[in-house]
């Protein structure tokens, strides 16, 4: 088991920047690809991004490439989500998690691919 804590969400205003962090500990975490998922009211958790486990290969929604950029350091057990040109519909509780199995890129943008998640920080854009 993987255990993944977020930080660095908070209120910002249209068009700001936010980076977000993802702490792992547990199992080896330089094996695991890792994601971020986000999810407001009445909506469903939806992909935001992923990276595989050596960070060879990222993988982004249409909604935030161009915008989001998804990084991680393996020597800091850490994961990263770099968001830019914020919009109001990006507002959402952001949430990372992490897959043992899955490897590609179709596989990385299910939710149900992940076995590991963090509790999630929320993310506020004013306009």
């Amino acid at each position: 088991q993987v255990q993944v804590v977020e930080s660095g969400g908070g209120l910002v205003q249209v068009g700001g920047s936010l980076r977000l962090s993802c702490a792992a500990s547990g199992r080896t975490f330089g094996r695991d690809a890792m994601g971020w998922f986000r999810q407001s009211s009445e909506k469903e958790r939806a992909f935001v991004a992923a990276i595989s486990w050596n960070g060879g290969n990222t993988y982004y929604a249409d909604s935030v490439r161009g915008r989001f950029t998804i990084s991680r350091d393996n020597t800091k057990n850490t994961v990263y989500l770099q968001m830019r040109r914020l919009k109001p519909e990006d507002t959402a509780v952001y949430y990372c998690a992490a897959a043992r199995f899955a490897a590609d890129g179709f596989q990385l943008k299910s939710a149900a691919s992940f076995e590991d998640w963090g509790q999630g920080t929320q993310v506020t854009v004013s306009s």
